[in-house]
């Protein structure tokens, strides 16, 4: 088949490689344009150009791709489909219409559930038990078109949006040249979405991270989990930025929680050996792994070494 390839991350990277292997011809890539990055400002390439480039790829760039000149070079490309994979941007109609078999999309959800463009880190958040990838077929709308294969995985209780990332990448791909073979081969069959059950999910930023401790803690640790590595969770302390790579959850003990002259959500109640205690909304936040600003990610007992942190120390 020949197949035209939009993605940008890693995500969208393990999917054209598995495409490559599987011998269809990859007629195009298509990645978003390059990012300055870092105090020096280099340019920074996506994973999936540096991967076309490995592989000697057409490449394009487009700023837009409902831009005329980018839809008169895909009309002109022809291909047989277009596979898209954490691209960036909204395909016009005009594009989705080029290809006979369709623009297929390795979504990273169990759609109709959490459509939009952080489904990986909101079944996180939510608390979700398992995930899974959809291989569907786009239309206008964002992730409304029909299922053509499903597949799902387990969350693990210390899951991170990262560690979820790394293995959804891995079904995502897999997923996508079972599903190719079975359009090719005229025996997909085409599930529409239950509109009534979907949700959608926005864009993740910095200010999602901020830890508010009159929140439950269990609500706080998946925040903290959900959100590991971007854009990451943290609160302040003294001043500074402060944070939390890795926690835990525990009821509070009325016995201790009586000892203490006051009990403000954000406080630290206990300094353990390998951890800070600090009491929320309901519950109890464990702290065992942390970064204060200017300094390196480490466990906690490090930190202490090198830190003093007292009971009745105040977070945010």
């Amino acid at each position: 088949m020949k197949i035209l390839f939009m993605g940008t991350p890693e995500y969208a990277a393990r999917s054209l490689e598995k495409i490559i292997q599987s011998g269809h011809e990859v007629i195009g890539v298509v990645t978003q344009p390059d990012k300055q990055k870092g105090r020096g400002q280099a340019m920074n390439f996506s994973p999936v150009k540096e991967l076309a480039l490995k592989h000697g790829l057409t490449l394009y760039q487009p700023v837009k791709v409902r831009e005329a000149d980018f839809l008169a070079i895909a009309q002109e490309l022809a291909p047989e489909a277009i596979i898209v994979a954490a691209f960036g941007q909204i395909l016009p109609k005009a594009l989705l219409d080029i290809p006979p078999f369709g623009c297929i999309n390795v979504h990273a959800s169990l759609l109709p559930k959490y459509r939009g463009a952080a489904p990986i880190q909101y079944s996180i958040l939510e608390g979700e038990e398992e995930t899974g990838i959809t291989i569907m077929y786009m239309n206008v709308g964002i992730d409304t078109g029909d299922i053509i294969l499903q597949a799902k995985t387990p969350i693990a209780p210390e899951e991170t949006g990262g560690s979820l990332y790394d293995k959804l990448a891995v079904i995502g791909a897999d997923l996508l040249i079972e599903a190719l073979k079975k359009i090719e081969d005229g025996t997909a069959v085409r599930v529409p979405q239950d509109d009534t059950k979907a949700t959608y999910v926005k864009t993740l930023n910095k200010d999602m991270g901020i830890l508010d401790f009159t929140q439950p803690a269990i609500k706080l640790e998946r925040l903290i989990r959900g959100l590991n590595p971007w854009p990451s969770a943290y609160t302040f302390l003294e001043g500074k930025t402060l944070k939390i790579w890795q926690a835990a959850v525990e009821n509070a003990d009325p016995s201790k929680m009586s000892g203490l002259a006051s009990t403000m959500p954000g406080e630290v109640i206990e300094i353990r050996k390998d951890s800070i205690v600090v009491l929320t909304g309901d519950g109890l936040l464990v702290v065992k792994e942390l970064q204060l600003e200017g300094k390196k990610r480490m466990a906690v007992d490090a930190f202490l070494r090198g830190y003093s942190v007292v009971v009745g120390t105040k977070l945010g």
